[in-house]
């Protein structure tokens, strides 16, 4: 992900394009790099950054949700030693497909701000820990 940003903004740069709209914009930004191929490297790299990010997404929130309810977590342990953790796994990626599936791009602004709120929530949280 971080190669395919640092090449597209030297390539954009380079060539005056400053603003992105669209991922084929994107795209063929890459091909000084890539030729024809632009595309399929583009894609490439948007697969493995989603390849990366599912499971740790699933797993942080899993590990959010086992801790505040107390229940038995972690990825050392059997299916059956953690079944409500795996299951909290199963299903944010479940959701995650269907939102795509059922075209629900547009969620990810709800989804940042859900994060906001609990990082505020978190953050009060950990102070009154602390305090304690």
């Amino acid at each position: 992900m971080f190669a395919i940003m640092t090449t597209a903004a030297v390539t954009l740069g380079a060539h005056g394009a400053v603003q992105v709209s669209t991922a084929q914009q994107a795209a063929q930004a890459l091909r000084p790099l890539a030729g024809n191929l632009a595309g399929l490297l583009f894609a490439a790299g948007i697969v493995g950054t989603g390849l990366l990010a599912v499971p740790v997404l699933a797993g942080s929130t899993a590990y959010a949700v086992a801790e505040t309810l107390g229940w038995r977590e972690g990825l050392g342990r059997r299916v059956v030693q953690a079944r409500a953790f795996y299951a909290v796994i199963a299903v944010s990626i479940l959701i995650g497909v269907a939102m795509d599936v059922l075209g629900r791009h547009r969620s990810g602004l709800l989804s940042q701000l859900l994060v906001g709120a609990a990082a505020v929530a978190m953050t009060v949280l950990s102070l009154l820990v602390v305090l304690r």
